[in-house]
């Protein structure tokens, strides 16, 4: 094994904490979290909690704020049945848009932008998804028990920075990344007729928001670039 070719990824690792101080925190919060409600507490206090936490139609007339927020803080998808699909899509939410995604927008933009970034893309498709729950209720496109759906997590907000982070690649590759942030999303919904279930909905909200986000940077980027070209070609 040629050891040096570890320096790299090694040091990576190790200068992690130092160069994403808030991702690195919050993901240690959600790996806390994640045994902590799911073995720790009773399966009836973990229900409780979860359901509270829920961004449902009932909890968001009740309390918005704490549920949303709340959300946040817990990981829907498993961690541990690493045979499992489920288990994909969590390497997906909290390895390449937590873990990775998260932490460059930290690195590029700082942890007041990224951390907007987030929960913005987070409340923002959460609030636009009830818009559509409440259309499709009152249009028989969902059952009425979908208003007290359990619906909590990091998948909204962590969809919307894998759509960002299209700009972190080369430009050959950004189109094959949109296909799969907006594939992976599609791969498992559940249809009723015509419309997917409320989550897929969500997390498309998510990614579009994510993508209109990052064409309004790539255009800033290419705007300023050409306006700087006639003074540096001046001097």
């Amino acid at each position: 094994m040629n050891f040096a070719s570890l320096r790299g990824p090694l040091r990576a690792v190790r200068e992690y904490p130092r160069r994403a101080p808030l991702t690195f925190g919050y993901v240690c919060l959600l790996l806390v979290g994640y045994p902590w409600v799911y073995y720790g507490l009773s399966d009836d206090r973990s229900t409780t909690l979860l359901g509270y936490v829920s961004t449902n139609l009932d909890n968001l007339r009740d309390h918005p704020v704490t549920a949303m927020l709340g959300s946040v803080l817990f990981i829907q998808t498993t961690l541990s049945d690493v045979a499992s699909l489920e288990f994909v899509g969590s390497l997906i939410t909290v390895g390449l848009g937590i873990c990775g995604f998260l932490a460059w927008a930290e690195r590029r933009w700082g942890k007041a932008r990224a951390a907007a970034v987030f929960l913005g893309g987070h409340v923002v498709a959460t609030l636009l998804t009830a818009v559509v729950i409440t259309v499709g209720l009152r249009n028989g496109w969902y059952p009425e028990a979908v208003r007290q759906a359990s619906d909590y997590g990091i998948s909204y907000g962590a969809q919307t920075v894998l759509a960002l982070g299209t700009l972190a690649l080369p430009r050959w590759g950004r189109l094959h990344w949109a296909v799969f942030v907006l594939g992976w999303a599609l791969g498992g919904a559940e249809w009723d007729g015509s419309v997917p279930d409320f989550a897929t909905v969500g997390h498309l909200i998510a990614a579009v928001l994510g993508f209109a986000l990052a064409a309004v940077l790539a255009f800033r980027r290419s705007r300023d670039q050409v306006a700087a070209t006639p003074s540096e070609q001046v001097h």
